[in-house]
């Protein structure tokens, strides 16, 4: 999957390991914002840790077992395009048909549609290209902002794994919502 418009000023891209700087630099910004949300291995500190969370998603891609995509959006006067949130496949297995989606977003690029319209097309490809049976969307009870992307996306919540991570706090449950192949709809 190549670069993807998403609206008049985003565009959806694949964020590969070259990009780590960059990848740095947004998560920078949007680190206090998405820290309780996202796994702790995801939210690098320094530029090898960056490298390395796009390397291990550039594996997994390479062994068609996930990937990810940056959402880069152009300001209002001419500008460099800015590295703002994603989508992601966790994992990706075609054999079982099962594949688990996520993102993140900065602040500053919400309320716009950004993640419902990225996430609905690597779902799209996942289900129509590639075959995919089931999509997931596992998402902390208390993230109202992912919860509305799931359903957006036409999911439906299948229950609760209840204190499934570790947290900040202690252990924290995970809700997982679903789409199946047959009943997906690619949001307008």
């Amino acid at each position: 999957m190549f670069a993807r418009p998403l609206t008049a000023d985003a565009e959806l891209r694949p964020l590969e390991p070259w990009r780590a700087e960059e990848f740095l630099g947004h998560l920078d910004r949007a680190r206090e914002h998405i820290a309780p949300w996202v796994g702790r291995s995801f939210v690098a500190t320094d530029l090898a840790s960056a490298r390395a969370v796009l390397q291990r998603y550039a594996d997994a891609r390479a062994r068609d077992a996930g990937g990810i995509w940056g959402i880069w959006l152009t300001g209002p006067v001419p500008q460099q395009p800015t590295l703002v949130g994603g989508v992601m496949f966790v994992s990706f297995d075609t054999a079982l048909g099962v594949c688990e989606a996520g993102c993140w977003l900065e602040p500053a690029a919400q309320g716009r549609g950004l993640i419902t319209r990225a996430a609905g097309l690597i779902v799209d490809w996942a289900v129509r290209e590639r075959g995919i049976h089931r999509v997931e969307w596992r998402t902390n009870p208390r993230n109202a902002r992912s919860i509305a992307v799931a359903r957006r996306l036409g999911m439906r919540r299948d229950g609760t794994l209840r204190q499934a991570v570790p947290g900040p706090g202690g252990r924290v449950d995970i809700d997982i919502w679903s789409v199946l192949a047959d009943e997906w709809r690619r949001p307008a």
